[in-house]
C-alpha cells in the first residue's frame, strides 16, 4: 500500500511541478480522478490481503447491525454500479473500516484526505471534493455516494467521467464553470500541493491558469464555460484523455 500512495503523490506532483505551459493544462487535466484514487489506494485499498469472503459476508452482517447507516444490499449496489459484489465487499469493508457509523462527514474526510498531501493544505480542495460525493448534499457521504462516484470515476464512460469532474469545479452548481469558480480550484490546487509546486508561484500565476483554461475551454468566449464545451474540449486533448484511463484497473 505505501509502494501505491508514493506512485500517486509522484503522480498528483508532476500535475504542477512541470513548466508554466504544462501547469496550465494541469489544470483541466481532471485532477479529481487522482486525488479520489488517493483515498482509494490508501486509506480505503484493500488491495493486496487475502479477503475471506465468506467471513466478511458474516462479519458485515453482524456489523451492520451496529452502526448508524445500514447500506443497501450488495445485489443492489452491484445493478447500479460497475463493480461486482466481491470487489463491492473490498470497498466496504475498507470503508467501514475508517467509518464504524457508516457515514463519512466532511471533517473526517479532510482528516482522511490530508494525509495524502502532507506538505500543503488540501482542506479547502477536499471541501469541494466532498460535496461532490455528497451529491444529496445531505452533509454526509454514505457507502452509496461513495460507491457511485467511484463506479464513474474507475469505470464509467468518458463522458461520465468528465460530467462528475465537471460537476466538481461547478461550485455553485449552476450548470457552468465561471472565472471565480476556476480561481478558486487552482488556489485550491496549489495550497493542496504545497512546496511541490514549481516553480515558485507568482502573483499573477493563478490568474495565467485561469485564463488558459478559458482560453481552450470557453468555446463561443461569453465568459463562462458549459458542460457541452467542458466535455468537448477535454475530448479533443489527448492529454485529458490518457488521465481519465489511468486508473481503470486499480480494483
Amino acid at each position: 500500500m505505501r509502494a501505491d500512495i508514493r506512485t500517486l503523490n509522484y503522480r498528483q506532483q508532476t500535475h504542477v511541478s512541470l513548466s508554466s505551459e504544462r501547469v496550465a493544462v494541469s489544470c483541466y487535466r481532471c485532477v479529481a480522478t487522482d486525488a479520489v484514487m488517493g483515498l482509494i489506494m490508501g486509506t480505503f485499498s484493500m488491495q493486496g490481503k487475502q479477503v475471506n469472503y465468506r467471513k466478511d459476508r458474516v462479519d458485515d452482517d453482524l456489523e451492520l447491525s451496529v452502526v448508524c447507516h445500514r447500506p443497501e444490499a450488495l445485489e443492489q449496489l452491484e445493478a447500479q454500479s460497475n463493480f461486482n459484489k466481491k470487489e463491492l465487499q473490498v470497498l466496504y469493508r475498507g470503508f467501514k473500516n475508517e467509518c464504524p457509523s457508516g457515514v463519512v462527514n466532511e471533517e473526517t474526510f479532510k482528516q482522511i484526505y490530508s494525509q495524502f498531501f502532507p506538505h500543503g493544505d488540501a482542506s479547502t480542495y477536499a471541501h469541494y471534493l466532498f460535496n461532490a460525493f455528497d451529491c444529496s448534499q445531505s452533509g454526509s457521504i454514505k457507502f452509496e455516494d461513495f460507491v457511485t462516484a467511484l463506479s464513474i470515476l474507475l469505470r464509467g464512460t468518458t463522458t461520465e467521467k468528465l460530467q462528475w469532474t465537471f460537476n466538481l469545479y461547478d461550485i455553485n452548481r449552476d450548470g457552468y464553470i465561471n472565472k471565480e469558480e476556476m480561481t478558486d480550484i487552482v488556489k485550491a490546487i496549489y495550497d493542496m500541493m504545497g512546496r511541490f509546486t514549481y516553480p515558485a508561484l507568482k502573483t499573477d500565476t493563478t490568474k495565467q491558469h485561469v485564463d488558459a483554461f478559458f482560453q481552450k475551454m470557453d468555446k463561443n468566449r461569453d465568459g463562462v464555460v458549459t458542460l457541452d464545451e467542458f466535455i468537448l474540449s477535454c475530448q479533443e486533448d489527448e492529454n485529458i484523455m490518457r488521465s481519465l484511463q489511468l486508473f481503470e484497473n486499480v480494483i
